[in-house]
């Protein structure tokens, strides 16, 4: 049996819509769904909470529905802990007092969930003493003291330092190992979702427009919008296929070929595959360089590790 249960969900607000959104989560398969501002992500989430009444369809949670704050007097369903962008903490407590009153764990395995966090060292201090990584990893400690079967997170990662974001995101792999938890989340960072889920949903105006495990839609998306959301991308119509001659005999129905720009090699020109190009430009990003390469009448973007000759012109690509 599935854990959570999402059946075509319908909801309208104002001139946006969410519609007929349908999906499964197995316990413990780590789902994230991606898409760009406004695609309707937050919604859906506090619809799964409990937070939001949706105007049609329904969510099952262990095999039971979740009933919207029109059907019960405080919002929310058990078993399902949601943690806001915003996560807000009461001012004027030290941590230890917010942990404590929500608190329903005993005391040993409530200290063992506070290492977990990465928070232990953080108890005595006041809002005013924290980050906002910090303070986000207290209100996470604070709904896993309830100790839900279901986790779902708006944004977790937006505005977080690479570090406190590294941080929470092993947090994340620890809650999900160590305590049983199921988690769905929600971000716009490929790198975020890409690194974490086993299977990604990704949304435009309201719409699922694809479902598939992370390796699966970053290398066969199913449209522009779907390969733009998960980084550099090159699209190949039929008219530029012909370019390289070992992409000329791909069947492609009708449709584009996305290649990522690691995909290709930098090659000599003794290579049989080998495809001359003009560089445009270089950048780099730490880890990688990107190079704008013009071949024919087409730019490709490749991702390499070593950068060309700063006076070498030309360079032979490979698939």
């Amino acid at each position: 049996m599935h854990l959570l249960s999402v059946s075509s969900l319908y909801k309208q607000q104002g001139s946006f819509a969410l519609k007929d959104i349908s999906f499964q989560q197995s316990p413990f398969q780590k789902i994230a769904i991606a898409g760009e501002t406004g695609s309707g992500k937050s919604t859906l989430l506090k619809i799964i909470a409990g937070l939001v009444q949706p105007d049609g369809g329904q969510v099952l949670f262990e095999g039971k529905r979740v009933t919207g704050p029109l059907e019960q007097l405080v919002p929310g369903h058990p078993g399902i802990a949601y943690l806001s962008q915003h996560y807000e903490l009461r001012n004027n407590y030290r941590m230890e007092e917010l942990l404590e009153y929500a608190n329903k764990l005993p005391e040993e395995k409530a200290q063992a969930l506070y290492r977990l966090c990465r928070i232990d060292h953080l108890l005595k201090r006041k809002n005013d003493q924290l980050s906002g990584g910090e303070k986000q990893r207290i209100a996470l400690a604070k709904l896993l003291t309830q100790t839900p079967r279901l986790l779902l997170l708006d944004e977790p990662f937006s505005n977080l330092d690479p570090i406190h974001k590294n941080i929470l995101k092993r947090v994340l792999e620890d809650i999900g190992k160590e305590w049983q938890i199921t988690c769905l989340l929600t971000s716009h960072d490929p790198l975020d979702t890409l690194s974490w889920a086993d299977e990604i949903i990704a949304m435009k105006d309201g719409q699922i427009v694809q479902q598939a495990p992370a390796e699966e839609i970053y290398r066969n998306p199913l449209n522009d919008y779907i390969a733009g959301l998960f980084g550099s991308y090159n699209r190949f119509d039929k008219t530029d296929v012909v370019l390289f001659p070992s992409l000329s005999a791909l069947p492609m129905n009708g449709k584009p070929l996305y290649l990522r720009p690691e995909q290709f090699r930098i090659v000599t020109a003794a290579d049989a595959d080998a495809v001359k190009g003009a560089i445009q430009q270089i950048s780099f990003w730490g880890s990688y360089y990107e190079i704008q390469v013009l071949i024919g009448h087409k730019q490709v973007v490749v991702k390499t590790m070593q950068p060309p000759d700063p006076q070498q012109e030309w360079l032979y690509l490979s698939l």
